[in-house]
């Protein structure tokens, strides 16, 4: 007999503990978001009622990682959470290297920190911030080469994520020797959380091949991936998710990831490569900023729960839940007209700024204004990805970012259909009277990174 299929998709776990929202008033969060200097990472927690600022290290932990948390070893050098820790990334990510950090940019610093260094170049599908930040800070250039649909928000296709392979061979000839390694991020989250198919992969494996250049994954939305290529990429509809990260793995010399994410952790993350000589060099710099490298940052407790949250990540019954959470909350939008990235992504819905907020131009920052629109009316925070975001140039030039969005990021098992609900309602209400908004200029940044600590006011 066929198991019967209904519309509804449940959360397929039951709420073990509760956290109270303190609930806020319109004008109180008028006088908080100036206070802050409009920027929503300024905002106290508290204050905010659907805290949409970002997926990672965000979500719920189950009853499994807590018990692994009470089974963490704590001891400096050589602890059993380390070897559980490195046998569950190696049983997805077989990279001979596994150097534990305590999250995906102190990864990302290290590994720069030993190949980059000025006149190298790093192209990827599209860097995100951090990563772009760890690149330029070694004197390095940071190449965006995502393919011509990725620029497009309503453009539907099923692997927005993917590279320009094309233009990746004409860099990897014209800057022969300056490139000291590729990067594909998984899923792409500046493009909208896009992914990338495996045949993409493939291909950017074989131009790396080709240029003798190593490949590397920033990993940190693997599963998510892995589930669009299952259910998008033909040829990887019976093939269990794990197997397909796997095989996404296979064709990778290392990668950078953090645990936050994906893996379902508060905090974490890894190096892991198979290069000797450079795990070494990587290895020494590690334990000079990190630690030791079997903690790396880490307690041991912390080692537990991404072990274990590493197994639940790829658990198919999970990720269909998550999935369709997400494009839940992205088809009421574009049902209600809001402009949205489609496909949707797999942690994030993102709405269109630029296209929503069109009399306001792009150096005015329209991300910035409607992230703040949101929390005034309903207290939702949410990110801008875009002009504020990307750009500002090392130079210290500033041009519009290809794309103004803002992410409405869902943390992992933390809210249910009802929190979601209210977002659609507050999101749909700001779009109604969007006419009524006006742009924004900074009134302090620092020269990286300014998104996290800038002060703006409205114009």
């Amino acid at each position: 007999m066929q198991e019967p299929s209904y519309r509804t998709i449940i959360e397929p776990f039951r709420i073990h503990s509760v956290q109270p929202i303190r609930m806020t008033t319109r004008a109180a969060r008028e006088e908080m978001l100036a206070a802050a200097g409009y920027n929503l990472f300024r905002l106290h927690a508290e204050d905010v009622i659907i805290d949409l600022l970002t997926d990672s290290g965000t979500g719920a932990m189950s009853a499994e990682q807590w018990a692994g948390i009470q089974r963490g070893d704590e001891s400096y050098a050589g602890a059993s959470s380390f070897f559980r820790f490195r046998d569950a990334v190696q049983n997805l990510f077989p990279f001979r290297h596994v150097l534990p950090t305590h999250q995906g940019r102190a990864a990302e610093r290290i590994l720069f920190s030993v190949v980059g260094g000025a006149g190298k170049v790093v192209p990827n599908n599209t860097h995100f911030d951090t990563t772009r930040a760890n690149v330029e800070a070694t004197g390095a250039t940071a190449v965006d080469l995502p393919i011509p649909e990725a620029l497009v928000p309503g453009l539907r296709h099923p692997f927005k994520g993917n590279m320009d392979v094309a233009a990746l061979a004409r860099l990897l000839e014209e800057q022969a020797g300056n490139v000291p390694v590729v990067f594909v991020t998984v899923t792409n989250n500046s493009g909208g959380g896009q992914p990338v198919s495996l045949a993409n992969l493939r291909e950017v494996r074989e131009v790396c091949t080709r240029f003798g250049v190593p490949l590397f994954l920033d990993g940190c939305r693997f599963a998510e991936n892995a589930w669009f290529v299952k259910v998008r990429e033909p040829g990887y509809e019976s093939v269990p998710v794990a197997d397909i990260v796997r095989e996404m793995a296979s064709l990778a010399d290392g990668m950078t990831m953090s645990a936050k994410k994906d893996p379902l952790a508060n905090m974490g993350g890894w190096l892991a490569l198979n290069d000797d000589d450079l795990a070494e060099r990587c290895r020494r710099l590690e334990i000079l900023t990190e630690g030791f490298p079997t903690y790396g940052g880490l307690a041991g407790r912390d080692l537990e729960a991404v072990a274990q949250g590493l197994s639940e990540a790829v658990d198919e019954v999970y990720l269909r839940y998550r999935i369709r959470s997400t494009e839940y909350l992205g088809e009421a939008l574009e049902a209600a007209g809001v402009p949205v990235v489609v496909p949707f992504g797999g942690h994030a819905v993102f709405v269109d700024a630029r296209a929503l907020l069109a009399h306001i131009p792009p150096l005015e920052y329209p991300g910035q204004v409607l992230s703040c629109a949101l929390y005034v009316e309903g207290g939702v925070r949410t990110s801008e990805i875009g002009t504020v975001m990307f750009g500002l140039h090392p130079d210290g030039s500033e041009t519009p970012a290809a794309m103004d969005l803002v992410r409405l990021a869902i943390p992992r098992r933390t809210y249910t259909q009802s929190h979601i609900d209210y977002v659609i309602e507050v999101v749909t209400a700001v779009a109604r009277d969007r006419q009524a908004l006006k742009g924004m200029r900074i009134v302090d940044a620092p020269s990286a990174l300014r998104h996290f600590s800038a002060t703006f006011a409205p114009l």
